[in-house]
């Protein structure tokens, strides 16, 4: 079938972006880089920040895989309801869908593991 020989390296790199696209979202809390989007509360700064940065990180590289993918999907289901879930029932409509998308992309990433091209994968830990 039509993409079935690639498989494992189409996931290999979804891995990769969506975690090379989650930790920009720690560095724009941390670091005002590369620029200052939002006004976050401290505690979401000091909380989800290391959390988007770290665990983009080891997501990226496929480090701890598994811990780090639910960690992130966690943070993003509970940023879905403090920030979006309250203002209107559709994610289209309250702006959650980024939030929805990477909590499930991650749940997928935390039960599948990290596979190809990772570190877990060296350490035969994938």
């Amino acid at each position: 079938m039509f993409m079935q020989a690639y498989t494992n390296q189409t996931y290999a790199l979804m891995r990769i972006f969506t975690g090379l696209l989650f930790l920009w979202h720690g560095t724009e809390k941390l670091f005002d880089f590369p620029a200052h989007i939002h006004d976050a509360p401290p505690f979401v700064v000091y909380i989800a920040g290391p959390i988007e940065l770290i665990g983009g990180v080891l997501v990226m590289v496929g480090l701890l895989t598994r811990w780090a993918a639910f960690l992130c999907s966690g943070l993003m289901a509970a940023a879905y309801w403090m920030a979006h879930g309250t203002q209107a029932f559709f994610p289209i409509m309250n702006g959650g869908d980024l939030a929805v998308l990477y909590c499930f992309a991650f749940l997928y990433i935390s039960a599948r593991g990290a596979g190809i091209w990772s570190v877990d994968e060296a350490r035969g830990a994938a």
